[in-house]
């Protein structure tokens, strides 16, 4: 730590410099472009975002909206924005992660940011993600998409956009379903339950081969030119996911559907220093009722049983952007509001049974800002934001949050091709509702007075970009305080506040043989401890903390914009787990992938693609008991969800 003060005072008088303006700082973010071209599997976007960065593990919940994991840090300790917009999951076992509610076809890029570096969006503790989705263009375009792939997948997607000088608008829907996946072994989900869970939790034989889901979405923009430089921007996006299964949890989801409306004004070019104003509100809702009805628990009329979440999310945020000499300064408010509520149901008699959440409120108002200056050889951003957040239930006392953070990235170039950063960030988190609040069976899950979480992290890297070959090692070391964790006790209070620490890098790379033939690859590792066990516990090892992990492709560009790939991803051995709260031992496993995208014609692409290709059995997720997930009474083991096996799928995108 105290290295970290003389370099934030050197950062402080280069910014106090007068030099030109630099470009936009990007070493502390991962960025992945033209998603909706290159994710063609599934609408999973879990599954594209961890195939492309290294920092980025995916947590298998089902065939559909699976969960991710940045540095091992997951759920509240990393913020998804969409489009400006904050939408939260209705359920507290994460059967509905923010990622789900929006498609990988409805995206235009992504951007990764690995470490407290965020300062617009509420609760970026560890990291957090960017989505931007398709934009409105003038030029009447689209395209309709077809897919088909193993296990009866089936896609239909379409979109297009046109407008004029005044209005533009892009239409995107798209439909799919599946049945249950099999694993290397052979076995559907249905099929894994049946051999490592309870048989009150195994699938009634009605429901046994029942598909793993249906979901259907809805994307409409319209940009309004109302003078020059000046634009009102409407958006809607509507997700309907119907029977989703989730083999290892006990319950599973009747429907998902969310709703995410949004409305911004956009004022450019105001004047030579005042150079932007953006003003938006958003609102967001999720509709999510889990049920054990498809179970053999449901055949005992008592334990038919729903439970029945919602959550809202709305917020008003204005972005204000100045030119002042050299200084490129963005200063703003943020003010959010989430509502998140459970109730026990007997599918039966439709009784109530009592609360899992009862109407948690968090109310949140911030200011922040961030300065951006070139001086020199030297690239400087700053970053600050100040919150005061209050969270309460009806049947609790308010909880007042207040907190400031605020970062520092510098960046040196060595020369035109290298350059070595350094970035020192804190940010703090609130808890939610489920960590305060939740209810299972009686018993209060929650710990009312969980303090906050604070995130002291130090980043360090090098960048490098030849004709031939880029290259980039980023390594970090994160201190959390009162880090909210679970523990596996059978009272209430299960959420604790703990001390602990996580570090760890990554290093990706791209070698260009010629102009047909290239080579990426990357590498992650990272290692989690606890300062000091939890109480009648032994285990320091932090859950969720993946081994080491690393992937290779080589790629062959051809005739039209044609791409043939070949990958392996590796995972190590899980050697470090917290088996005190439920994690288990998980062998080292390789997948190998082909995929190859041949263009037709500019008006036609085909694709054709196989993922595990020698149908290896394996799972990326431990099983930690933060998720509510079935134990085996005959091992005491909690239930692992393998992968899919040898999964063959095909896309037909005709473009106009």
């Amino acid at each position: 730590m105290k290295r970290i003060i003389p370099l934030s005072l050197i950062t402080l008088s280069l910014l106090n410099a007068n030099e030109i303006i630099l470009d936009a700082i990007s070493v502390e973010s991962t960025y992945i472009t033209e998603v909706a071209q290159n994710a063609k599997t599934s609408a999973d976007l879990s599954d594209a975002i961890s195939k492309n960065v290294a920092s980025v593990d995916m947590n298998r919940r089902s065939g559909i909206a699976n969960d991710i994991y940045i540095r091992g840090q997951k759920r509240d300790n990393i913020s998804i924005d969409i489009d400006g917009t904050k939408i939260c999951g209705a359920c507290p076992n994460r059967m509905d992660p923010p990622v789900s509610h929006v498609l990988a076809s409805q995206i235009e890029d992504i951007e990764v940011i690995e470490g407290p570096y965020d300062v617009e969006n509420f609760g970026t503790l560890s990291g957090g993600v960017k989505i931007k989705t398709k934009q409105p263009m003038q030029k009447t375009q689209g395209e309709v998409e077809l897919g088909l792939g193993s296990w009866g997948y089936k896609k239909a997607g379409f979109s297009v956009s046109g407008g004029n000088d005044i209005v533009k608008m892009v239409l995107s829907t798209s439909f799919e379903n599946s049945n249950q996946y099999k694993d290397g072994n052979g076995d559907t989900l249905a099929q894994q339950t049946k051999k490592n869970a309870p048989v009150a939790n195994q699938y009634q034989s009605q429901y046994e081969d029942m598909k793993a889901y249906e979901k259907k979405s809805l994307m409409l923009k319209a940009f309004v030119n109302v003078a020059q430089d000046q634009e009102i921007r409407l958006s809607y996006t509507a997700n309907r996911s119907d029977d989703v299964l989730y083999a290892n949890t006990p319950m599973d989801a009747i429907l998902d559907d969310s709703d995410i409306y949004s409305i911004a004004y956009d004022v450019k070019n105001i004047s030579d220093i005042y150079t932007d104003a953006n003003l938006q509100y958003y609102y967001s809702k999720v509709d999510h009722p889990m049920s054990t009805e498809y179970r053999n628990l449901a055949t005992n009329p008592m334990m038919n049983k729903t439970n029945h979440m919602d959550t809202t999310m709305q917020g008003l945020k204005l972005k204000n952007s100045f030119m002042i000499d050299a200084y490129e300064i963005l200063a703003g408010i943020d003010g959010s509001k989430r509502t998140w509520n459970g109730d026990y149901f007997n599918n039966v008699s439709d009784a109530y049974l009592g609360d899992s959440i009862d109407e948690a409120v968090t109310k949140n108002l911030a200011i922040f800002s961030t300065v951006k200056k070139s001086v020199g050889a030297f690239d400087v951003k700053v970053g600050a934001r100040y919150d005061k957040t209050n969270v309460t239930s009806n049947s609790s006392d308010t909880n007042h949050y207040n907190s400031l953070s605020a970062n520092i990235f510098t960046t040196y170039n060595l020369d035109d091709d290298s350059k070595i950063f350094v970035g020192f960030g804190q940010a703090y988190r609130v808890p939610d509702g489920r960590e305060l609040y939740f209810k299972k069976a009686g018993v209060l899950y929650g710990t009312p007075d969980l303090k906050k979480t604070k995130n002291q992290q130090l980043d360090l890297g090098y960048e490098l970009h030849l004709d031939s070959i880029d290259f980039k090692v980023k390594g970090f070391y994160s201190k959390l305080s009162d880090f909210i964790y679970y523990q596996d006790i059978n009272t209430a209070h299960r959420f604790k506040n703990i001390d602990a620490t996580i570090y760890g890098g990554e290093i990706t790379s791209t070698y260009y043989a010629n102009d047909e033939v290239f080579i990426d690859g990357s590498i992650s590792y990272k290692v989690g401890r606890k300062d000091e066990p939890l109480a009648g516990q032994t285990d320091r090892d932090l859950a969720d903390i993946a081994p080491l992990r690393a992937k290779i492709a080589l790629n062959y560009e051809y005739a039209n914009d044609s791409l043939a790939t070949i990958s392996a991803e590796y995972s190590d051995k899980w050697n470090n787990f917290d088996a005190d709260n439920g994690e288990q031992e998980i062998p080292s496993w390789t997948s190998i992938n082909l995929k190859v995208k041949h263009a037709v014609s500019k008006k036609f692409d085909f694709i054709i693609g196989v993922n595990n290709l020698f149908d290896r059995t394996y799972a990326i997720s431990n099983t930690s008991k933060d998720l509510a997930l079935v134990t085996s009474t005959a091992t005491t083991d909690v239930m692992l969800l393998n992968e899919p096996g040898r999964y063959i799928y095909t896309n037909m995108i005709f473009k106009f």
